[in-house]
């Protein structure tokens, strides 16, 4: 007959806190470098990139990397015709592209991109990505400007900050490797507002997420690039 509720021992009604402590640990020390830095050296995760000094004071930034089968000038046309209205974002479509296949050929109608050109992450154009750098066959950095509120991009420029907000920079960074392929660095950085609110969201969830995406980019970028060889 077990005991009433009232009776158990203290440290057994401790005892499910102290294993959610102890796992948030785990996570934080052990698995989230790994998830924020895969697949990149340490030379890589040290270094600066183009767009880092769009979000000088960020809250938190992850940089990962994957080697692709074919040089800067083969990878660079898919990522200049990516967006939600051009050809997705190479992963998993059923969460980014509303279960609309990525393409699997490069298009040429998509291959004019330009600073400060938008690139719609959303079907109804409430959300978007803005071009903010641009170096053909080397760099290509995308802004982010969203209103929590609201639920909608806003431009910094233009609009006054929200009081919640997130802004971020997702940055590709090409360098030649040996072989004929191509080292991509994918780095991040992001800063939101109210911290209280945006930090435990970032931890437990959007870090998480985007290591989901951001592999499932890299690998589908391969089998392109492969197919195409």
């Amino acid at each position: 007959m077990s005991e009433p509720r009232s009776c158990r021992r203290p440290e057994a009604r401790l005892l499910p806190l102290l294993m959610a402590c102890a796992a948030l640990t785990l996570y934080t020390r052990r698995l989230r470098p790994r998830l924020l830095t895969w697949g990149a050296t340490p030379e890589e995760t040290g270094g600066t990139y183009p767009g880092d000094e769009l979000v000088p004071d960020a809250d938190g930034t992850s940089t990962m990397a994957t080697t692709l089968p074919a040089p800067p000038e083969k990878v660079w046309p898919w990522l200049v015709q990516m967006g939600d209205d051009r050809a997705g974002w190479y992963s998993w479509d059923r969460l980014d592209h509303h279960g609309d296949a990525s393409a699997d050929r490069v298009v040429p109608e998509w291959q004019d991109l330009r600073e400060g050109q938008r690139l719609p992450s959303m079907r109804d154009g409430r959300a978007w990505f803005t071009v903010a750098r641009l170096e053909p066959n080397r760099t290509l950095v995308l802004r982010s400007d969203l209103n929590l509120a609201c639920g909608r991009s806003f431009d910094p420029e233009s609009e006054p900050m929200p009081s919640a907000r997130l802004d971020g920079v997702w940055g590709f960074h090409l360098r030649p490797a040996p072989f004929g392929e191509t080292r991509l660095v994918v780095r991040t950085r992001g800063q939101g507002r109210p911290r209280w609110l945006v930090g435990p969201f970032d931890l437990l969830l959007g870090e998480p997420a985007h290591f989901v995406m951001q592999t499932r980019q890299f690998q589908n970028l391969r089998v392109r690039l492969g197919a195409q060889r």
